[in-house]
């Protein structure tokens, strides 16, 4: 993986699975990760992860199709059905 939106959304999937892992040692009484250490990790954390979880759905699908990736991936429309399937 090379380039900004791949460096993106792979820090974006593993900061936003550490904040659910976060919220849910909170409300289970679990064990937390550790917390966060320097600028980049406080980004992620504290501005990132929580400005995602308030945006609504549509804003976040609107986001994510404008961006180059796997996610945006057209797939091929099933073959069409040609006589009896026995």
């Amino acid at each position: 993986m090379a380039g900004f939106f791949p460096w993106l959304r792979s820090n974006s999937e593993h900061y936003l699975l550490v904040a659910a892992h976060q919220k849910l040692a909170k409300a289970q009484n679990g064990r937390a990760p550790r917390p966060p250490k320097g600028l980049k990790e406080v980004f992620w954390l504290r501005i990132f992860a929580p400005t995602y979880a308030l945006m609504p759905w549509s804003l976040r699908s609107k986001i994510m199709r404008a961006m180059p990736g796997s996610h945006r991936q057209n797939w091929a429309p099933p073959p069409r059905a040609q006589g009896p399937a026995v």
